[in-house]
């Protein structure tokens, strides 16, 4: 990196990644600080006179971002982002080739029905990652309004062409690769079967500023649930690494590829982890021909967090675990930390007005060594009105003393007792894997597999898809079925265990295959999640005209209006609630000539609707 002058030649592009839009919305002390950081970034790239402002992916928390969360994120980029400036460079590549998922195929300044100042370029995150049957994320929406391009976005999921938005601004020509997250097994899996290809321009290759941006795993979560950077080509200048929350902005060498990687990190804390603790930035890239240089600019309105690690067992001469007054020491001394780092927090704000008032502040107690923890609840009491987090001050954990395992074996006590920073990240599938293959042999998956269920669970709990589990085992169980057929199997139940086995075992080796049926099934769980509010609208709009009842369409607290399956009930209107007081919401609705009582704990109210007969309840 080296100095350069601001001219015609250069491009001046905001950097920033991870803003997690409408992260705790309903919090009454941090519910706004999302938000508040966004227009601070936006600010800043209005100021600075940028070119435009490259997102790195998770704009949003939610995947299903709320009504308030959608609203403040357009608010934001309609005021920042319209008017008169003009836009100082060109697009030289095939624009419908770049943006060939939007029904505008084209970037949004070169739009003759809007006037936009500050272009906005972004691929999503794992957070507001394309679902259901149209596999769309909030980020769409933004694109469809015009306020922002969304790039990156993979039409196959058998192979990988990312192909360039080609930028010129006098002599500089930026060839701006995008890929936006993707399961990083599948995408590491991809990576070595060499089904990833970045397409180059033709003319002059060499000639090109190539940055890369992409919200994969940096760090290793397990042995292929990251992207190791040796995986990038070469030819690349720089790459922007999206998903990581520590701010590693100044750009630094990979000495094997020779391009340089720049971690902005996010501009919101949204765990108590040291990398969080890290100060917060974003960065002004300035590149000129095949010369950068990356500006660090400190946010301000980043609520302050302060992190301190205590062991007991290191001070002797404090603690006795024997003493019967031990707990009262221990409590004394946390407060005693607490309170410098409020004084810390305090210092710091003195010099910054814009930041928030309330830190957040962590504390980490490892008690091995006979300790006892004291409660939690009480201590936080007394933070109430002085700290963002109280609730959460303390984190008590210890160490499980045993013997250390060979590293190969997954030791999941030791996992479990250590900070989630210090730990691998669990996640659902893992466990999911890790139970069967523990299980007793009576428990043991013998038909569905452990991945194709890991999948499942993680789609029902991520995405709320409350098809996923079901479809994957009528799926399975299908496929299976179809199988015995085709080998005409004796109507012996021995030869069909042995067989289902066999079948199982050749499906586990094919992991492609497996993959494309997890995928197909829940395709299959969107579709019917389409056809049933489809079902439930029209059954609810012919019988309801109430105005006092939520309409299928408003769940502001992000829920989906669904069916919830094998249940019986439904969200949506309740039927006939015709002409009754609305205080009767949760107690007694009037049918058609029956009565049903509802559970009076929801302020919604649900009702069966009738269901085709296929939905068979998930324990069936």
């Amino acid at each position: 990196p080296v100095l350069l002058r601001d001219d015609e030649d250069t491009f001046k592009i905001l950097i920033a990644t991870d803003i997690h839009l409408g992260y705790l919305e309903k919090d009454p002390v941090r519910g706004n600080d999302t938000f508040v950081t966004f227009n601070e970034i936006l600010d800043h790239a209005q100021k600075n006179e940028v070119d435009f402002a490259l997102l790195g992916g998770d704009l949003f928390h939610e995947n299903k971002p709320s009504r308030k969360t959608v609203h403040s994120c357009l608010e934001s980029l309609r005021k920042y982002c319209m008017g008169d400036r003009p836009v100082q460079f060109e697009i030289l590549s095939d624009q419908a080739v770049n943006f060939h998922y939007s029904k505008f195929p084209w970037v949004n300044y070169q739009d003759g029905n809007l006037n936009i100042s500050l272009p906005v370029f972004s691929i999503h995150g794992n957070h507001d990652d394309p679902t259901g049957a149209d596999a769309l994320c909030a980020l769409d929406i933004l694109s469809c309004a015009g306020l922002l391009n969304h790039f990156g976005r993979s039409a196959s999921v058998e192979k990988i062409d990312i192909s360039p938005i080609l930028l010129r601004k006098g002599r500089t020509k930026i060839a701006l690769y995008g890929l936006g997250a993707i399961p990083d097994e599948r995408l590491y899996r991809m990576f070595v079967n060499k089904q990833v290809t970045m397409l180059r321009p033709k003319e002059d290759e060499d000639s090109w500023f190539n940055l890369f941006v992409l919200h994969q795993n940096r760090s290793k979560h397990g042995a292929t649930n990251y992207i190791p950077e040796q995986f990038l080509d070469d030819f690349i200048n720089l790459v922007v690494w999206g998903h990581e929350h520590e701010c590693k902005i100044a750009p630094s060498q990979n000495e094997q590829q020779r391009f340089y990687v720049s971690q902005p990190g996010s501009s919101v804390v949204t765990s108590l982890s040291p990398g969080e603790a890290v100060k917060k930035h974003i960065g002004l890239l300035h590149v000129k021909g095949k010369k950068m240089k990356m500006q660090k600019i400190a946010l301000e309105t980043v609520r302050t967090f302060y992190m301190e690690d205590i062991v007991l067992a290191d001070h002797p001469d404090l603690f006795n675990p024997d003493n019967p007054k031990v707990t009262q020491a221990i409590q004394a001394f946390c407060m005693e930390k607490v309170e410098l780092m409020l004084d810390n927090a305090e210092r710091e704000r003195l010099g910054n007005p814009r930041q928030p008032e309330k830190p957040l502040i962590r504390l980490r107690v490892d008690y091995t060594g006979g300790f006892e923890p004291f409660s939690v609840h009480r201590f936080s009491q007394k933070y109430m009105d002085r700290v963002a987090n109280p609730k959460d001050i303390i984190h008590f954990f210890r160490h499980r003393e045993q013997k250390e395992k060979n590293d190969s074996d997954l030791n999941f006590g030791k996992l479990v007792s250590r900070p989630a920073s210090e730990g691998m990240t669990l996640r659902v599938e893992d466990l999911v894997k890790q139970y069967f293959q523990t299980a007793e042999k009576k428990v043991q998956l013998s038909l569905l597999t452990e991945r194709g269920m890991g999948e499942a669970v993680q789609e029902f709990v991520d995405k709320e898809e409350k098809d996923a589990i079901e479809e994957l085992v009528k799926f399975q169980l299908e496929k299976t079925q179809r199988f015995l057929k085709e080998r005409r199997t004796d109507a012996e139940e021995e030869k069909i265990d042995e067989e289902v086995r066999k079948f199982r075992e050749s499906r586990k080796k094919n992991t492609e295959e497996e993959d494309e049926e997890v995928r197909e099934a829940m395709t299959r769980a969107r579709a019917h999640r389409s056809e049933d509010a489809v079902l439930v609208a029209a059954s609810s709009d012919e019988e309801l005209m109430d105005t006092g009842m939520k309409g299928i369409g408003d769940s502001d607290d992000g829920l989906p209006a669904t069916p919830s399956r094998g249940r019986g009930r439904a969200r949506g209107r309740a039927r006939g609630a015709r002409g009754q007081n609305s205080t009767a919401r949760g107690s007694y609705q009037r049918g058609r000539g029956s009565t049903s009582q509802e559970s009076a704990t929801s302020s919604r109210t649900y009702k069966p609707v009738s269901v085709p007969a296929k939905n068979v309840s998930i324990m069936d």
